[in-house]
């Protein structure tokens, strides 16, 4: 089974709004992102930006961020129910309902089940992802070799990236972008163009991913370090040749 969780660290797929409450802060400068702004962790102290949608998306000028985004067949409904199965049974076991209130309850559990509860939902996200549902067209080298050299192409411009995975059918990315708009901008912009040339190379049309994908702030240096190896473990945990992704780390 995989994990998102550090040590010190609340489960990373979260909604950011509900996860941190209370969650000790660790920031620190990392390397130089322009002349003025630094790749840093999440500072509590400073100036964010939070975009509601389906999903509340923060963002902080310099904070790496963790991303990912997934193929529109992905995660195909009987998964999607059997995940919400899954989830469902873990909450009635434990005495909540699976309603509307479910929020609620979940904030009157002790903070150890709390954790346990996010970490179960968010690992079997992640289990179903990795276990290779949909065309998986970004298997083929010519289709991964797009994202890559899109992520590639205005590193140290635009943002700087420190990891990537391109996976069969998700990405998962470490970056950090210079204002607290970019990280948006810049999302929108890749899937865009690649989504493009996927279609354009499979002879095919409308959307290729999801059209919202999942982003977090890293909150401490430790999920830092976390988070670069999950990525660079990910294709093992898949069980992928070393043909069927494309990985990137900067080295730091």
């Amino acid at each position: 089974m995989s994990a998102l969780i550090g040590k010190h660290d609340l489960p990373v797929h979260h909604a950011e709004r509900d996860a941190y409450n209370g969650c000790e802060h660790h920031f620190s400068e990392f390397q130089m992102l322009s002349a003025d702004t630094f790749f840093h962790c999440f500072d509590p102290f400073q100036s964010k930006t939070v975009v509601e949608r389906r999903l509340p998306h923060w963002s902080q000028a310099g904070a790496v961020t963790f991303i990912t985004w997934r193929a529109m067949d992905s995660m195909p409904q009987r998964v999607l129910e059997q995940w919400q199965a899954e989830r469902d049974q873990w909450l009635n076991k434990h005495g909540i309902a699976t309603t509307a209130e479910r929020k609620v309850e979940l904030t009157s559990l002790p903070s150890g089940l709390r954790t346990e509860f996010y970490r179960f939902y968010s690992n079997r996200w992640h289990d179903h992802l990795d276990a290779g549902h949909g065309a998986c067209v970004l298997r083929q080298p010519a289709i991964s070799e797009i994202v890559n050299k899109s992520l590639r192409h205005f590193d140290n411009d635009r943002y700087l990236l420190t990891d990537f995975i391109v996976m069969p059918n998700h990405v998962h990315l470490l970056a950090a972008f210079p204002t607290e708009e970019a990280m948006l901008a810049q999302c929108e912009s890749w899937k865009h163009y690649t989504a493009t040339q996927i279609n354009r190379h499979l002879g095919t049309r409308g959307r290729f991913w999801q059209q919202e994908g999942f982003d977090h702030l890293v909150r401490s240096e430790e999920q830092f370090a976390y988070l670069r190896k999950y990525i660079a473990d990910n294709p093992k945990r898949a069980g992928l040749k070393l043909t069927e992704f494309v990985a990137y780390s900067r080295p730091l």
